[in-house]
This record gives structure tokens, sequence and C-alpha cells, in this order.
């Protein structure tokens, strides 16, 4: 028995088309501009003596920079 909340709908089969490589470049710039400002915040932090904070910024401004990549690359 199947649960009625549920689809039994086939998954669609048409292939995911990648954006446009505009719309990728303004994404990835988004991304850059975020990326700055989580950097800002990690090297502020640091001087201000919150290491805890700046590792955390630091990581953000990582991963914001790595979906920018992975933006323009895969699409």
């Amino acid at each position: 028995m199947t649960d009625p909340g549920v689809s039994q709908r086939e998954p669609d089969e048409s292939p995911r088309e990648p954006r446009p490589i505009i719309e990728r470049l303004g994404l990835a710039a988004v991304a850059l501009v975020l990326a700055i400002l989580f950097g800002g915040v990690a090297a502020a932090s640091w001087i201000g003596g919150e290491p805890f904070l700046a590792v955390m910024a630091g990581v953000g401004c990582a991963m914001t920079v790595w979906v920018g990549v992975v933006t323009l690359i895969r699409g």
C-alpha cells in the first residue's frame, strides 16, 4: 500500500538545460561581492580578538567563493 500523499508520477526525463552565460556571470558576481563582505567580517573579527567569529566568517567566505565557481563551471 502506498502513502496517499506521495505522488506516483514518473520523474521528468528532460535533461536540465544550463543557464545562459550572462546569468552565470551575474550570479558569480553576486557571490564575489558576498565573499568580499564575509572576508571583511573575518578580518575585522580577527583584528578585534574574536577568533571564533573570524573562523566562521572565513568559512562562509570560502563556501561562497566555491559556490560562485561551481555556478560558472556547471551552469
